[in-house]
């Protein structure tokens, strides 16, 4: 299994649950540019295509409902 940091985990539940990238951004109080950072880094170590790929890993990692 991958090992996602603490951050990485943070923003990867918060695309699985629908929010836009500003959101994420304004939950976690961190850039705009951090978050889009943050999710092609997720794509890239998950080895997956798209979003929706992250949001497929993210349900069956447990880490959304």
């Amino acid at each position: 299994m991958v090992e996602l940091t603490e951050r990485e985990k943070d923003v990867l539940k918060l695309i699985a649950e629908e929010l836009t990238t500003q959101e994420i951004a304004d939950k976690l109080f961190i850039s705009h540019h951090t978050v889009e950072t943050h999710r092609k880094n997720l794509i890239s170590k998950l080895n997956v295509r798209n979003t929706a790929g992250l949001v497929k890993y993210a349900v069956h990692q447990g880490l959304v409902d």
